[in-house]
């Protein structure tokens, strides 16, 4: 199961590396990490996407609590946030049938065109990890130049 997991830590020098390597130290894989400020300066917040049955999750958990530098820990999984990802790709479109084509499937997931050049087009795309994922599922057939994902981030509901 995936489960996204909020972190509030102190934004300190060596606070990512710690936190990661809790991660690989015990074996657990992390597939997507964010970190970002908050509003207190002082504090940053990282969304973590990992798998794991319940039990991996309470001993990461368990593990996280027990970091100097962990100010809260909080289990977003099941539904109950509000999560987005941005991904941008450059992918190849060299005639014109091929740019409307593109463009066409751009418009459908409501992404934004960065650039355009003769050989190919540079889009945006936002929204829900799933949303990305299925973007990408898309384009099979395409030549993707390059893709670049930022990964999730998340907030609690309420």
């Amino acid at each position: 199961m995936t489960h996204t997991i909020s972190v509030l830590v102190a934004n300190k020098f060596g606070v990512l590396a710690r936190v990661a390597g809790l991660f690989s130290g015990r074996g657990y894989n992390i597939a997507s990490l964010t970190v970002n400020p908050t509003m207190d300066s002082n504090v940053s917040k990282m969304t973590i996407v990992t798998n794991g049955d319940d039990a991996v999750l309470e001993q990461i958990d368990k593990q996280l609590r027990k970091l100097v530098d962990v100010i809260e820990v909080q289990d977003l999984t099941g539904g109950n946030f509000i999560e987005r990802e941005i991904a941008l790709f450059k992918i190849a479109a060299e005639t014109p049938e091929q740019k409307h084509r593109v463009i066409s499937l751009i418009e459908l997931f409501a992404g934004k065109f960065v650039c355009v050049s003769p050989e190919s087009i540079g889009v945006e795309i936002t929204g829900s990890s799933v949303k990305i994922d299925d973007f990408i599922k898309m384009l099979n057939g395409w030549t993707v130049l390059e893709m670049a994902r930022s990964g999730r981030v998340a907030i609690e509901k309420n």
